[in-house]
């Protein structure tokens, strides 16, 4: 009875989707997840904004026409609930890091446990943040079924802080806590453009385990007629067979995620990513996982769930296009 060119009803579904969760290929886990914010909160409320947007979309895609067909699942916001209360009240209790940390550390175990259960299904599973802290359980979670695999991080930042202002699970620590997994066989960055000297030592320190294609660099290649296609080409050549998305929304124009923690002048364009997306499709690699994170909405203003509602379309499209 779903018609996806019909304006749609709220149904605890991302994109108001009919499939149940049996039938679906991919889960959407919301984790509205807010703890260890190092500049402006908000992002708990990021699955809930890119849900009521995401309603509105229209659902054709020039590469995968069907692609509202594919079978995008959404484990209930409702079972993410108590995380968000918990994270509301955490916040107000920031100054006792033994707390946040231990509170941080159950939160990963519930991602790690939710996000294996559905990986034991034959499902493949998308995270929905909150909080870029908050994907770590699940990378744990692959590196069980997975002998090595890629992260493919698109960030303002490096998110390679050791411990950032004491908290072990900071948002600006998931690449360095990611690293930590020996799977994790290469990070490969775009669009960073505001790390600290410390971080640059330790991506130095990985070798060729970490490649960066920063914001200046990507910027400059263009300015000096390289085309976003030979840099496309460039990053895809980089990554192993296998590999996970990390996208933090502030990778993008700050104009796409004015409210998100902290937001960067410059920044890759909507077109730019939807671009890449589709050479990876192209290149065969297998995209095992995502997660998107850091959305960030205003009282009133829609802009960013609108934004994030379109991204998380793409990825999801991109993670299962094998399957089509």
């Amino acid at each position: 009875m779903f018609d996806p060119n019909a304006a749609l009803e709220p149904n605890g579904n991302y994109f108001g989707f009919p499939f149940s969760l049996e039938e679906s290929k991919l889960i959407l886990i919301s984790v509205p997840w807010d703890v260890t914010a190092s500049y402006k909160s908000g992002t708990a409320k990021g699955p809930q904004a890119i849900m009521d947007a995401s309603l509105q979309l229209d659902f054709y895609d020039e590469v995968i026409p069907n692609a509202w067909e594919l079978g995008i699942g959404t484990l209930p916001l409702n079972d993410s609930a108590a995380i968000r209360r918990s994270s509301i009240e955490l916040r107000d209790l920031s100054s006792d890091l033994s707390l946040v940390n231990a509170a941080c550390s159950h939160l990963n175990e519930w991602v790690f446990e939710t996000s294996d259960y559905w990986l034991g299904k034959n499902k493949k599973v998308g995270i929905v943040g909150g909080e870029h802290s908050v994907p770590l359980g699940y990378l744990q979670a692959l590196a069980k079924r997975y002998d090595n695999f890629g992260i493919l991080h698109f960030d303002a930042h490096a998110d390679l802080r050791d411990g950032y202002e004491g908290l072990e699970f900071s948002h600006a620590s998931i690449m360095y806590n990611a690293l930590k997994i020996l799977q994790v066989e290469r990070l490969v960055q775009v669009g960073i453009r505001d790390v600290s000297p410390r971080e640059m030592d330790i991506a130095k320190a990985q070798g060729n385990r970490v490649v960066q294609f920063s914001d200046r660099m990507l910027q400059n290649s263009l300015f000096n007629g390289s085309t976003w296609h030979e840099q496309c080409e460039k990053i895809i050549s980089t990554l192993p067979e296998k590999i996970y998305i990390s996208f933090d929304i502030d990778a993008l124009d700050p104009s796409l995620c004015p409210h998100t923690g902290t937001p960067v002048p410059s920044g890759i364009s909507f077109a730019q990513v939807r671009y890449f997306l589709e050479m990876l499709q192209l290149s065969k690699k297998e995209i095992i996982g995502f997660d998107l994170c850091e959305v960030a909405p205003a009282e009133g203003d829609e802009w960013d769930g609108n934004v994030g509602a379109r991204v998380l379309y793409m990825l999801s499209n991109a993670c299962l296009l094998q399957n089509v």
